[in-house]
């Protein structure tokens, strides 16, 4: 089986900068996405950036594409977000996702973290 292990989030006064970790650990294969979302309170689940093996690439906001940074360390099995200048309505869960085959041969499957809270308040 496949865990996602997510950490970085907190608490961070607006402008201020956190990177969130998500790092995948047991049977891995081939990883084809690594994906963060976010969820606020009241608020459908959003994509915030992603790579693939296309190349990286980010959800269509400028606001983020500006502020966030989605990057990966393939040796670690790990992806990271680079948050800056962190504005209040970026408060909201962080979750990460890898769509991975397991073994050669098997079907590729999505896997979720079980999330990080961000923060953002004066």
């Amino acid at each position: 089986q496949v865990q996602l292990m997510e950490s970085g989030g907190g608490s961070v006064q607006p402008g201020g900068s956190l990177r969130l970790s998500c790092a995948a650990s047991g049977t891995i294969s081939n990883i084809y996405a690594m994906r963060w979302y976010r969820q606020a309170p009241g608020k459908q689940r959003e994509l915030v950036a992603q790579w693939n093996t296309g190349g990286g690439t980010y959800y269509d906001d400028d606001s983020l594409k500006a502020r966030f940074t989605i990057s990966r360390d393939n040796t670690k099995n790990t992806v990271y977000l680079q948050m800056n200048s962190l504005k209040p309505e970026d408060t909201a869960v962080y979750l990460c996702n890898f769509f991975l085959r397991q073994v050669a041969g098997g079907i590729p499957a999505d896997y979720w973290g079980q999330g990080t809270q961000v923060t953002v308040s004066s």
